[in-house]
């Protein structure tokens, strides 16, 4: 993989999990970084330089989508589950 390819190919990691992380619900935000970090391990092996531009621009796509989806899910109120709830119990 070439320097430049492989510089585009972490910052849209990056991005993809600085995005996954502003999902206002935690099952979507649990959901989107785990299948990031599978998406992008799966196709980790890949050389060929058409095969990771196509993968590059699928990228890009998707990252456009769940842009979208949090707008979409930051307009309606969402219920903390039990788990999101940070309060800690007295000893």
């Amino acid at each position: 993989m070439a320097a430049s390819s492989r510089a585009q190919v972490l910052t849209l990691y990056r991005l993809f999990l600085k995005e996954s992380k502003k999902f206002p619900s935690y099952n979507y935000r649990t959901y989107a970084l785990r299948r990031v970090r599978d998406a992008f391990r799966e196709n980790k092996t890949a050389e060929d330089p058409k095969v990771l531009e196509e993968l590059l621009n699928r990228a890009r796509d998707s990252l456009v989508l769940i842009q979208r989806q949090v707008s979409i899910g930051k307009m309606y109120e969402v219920q903390k589950t039990v788990i999101e709830h940070g309060e800690k119990k007295p000893v």
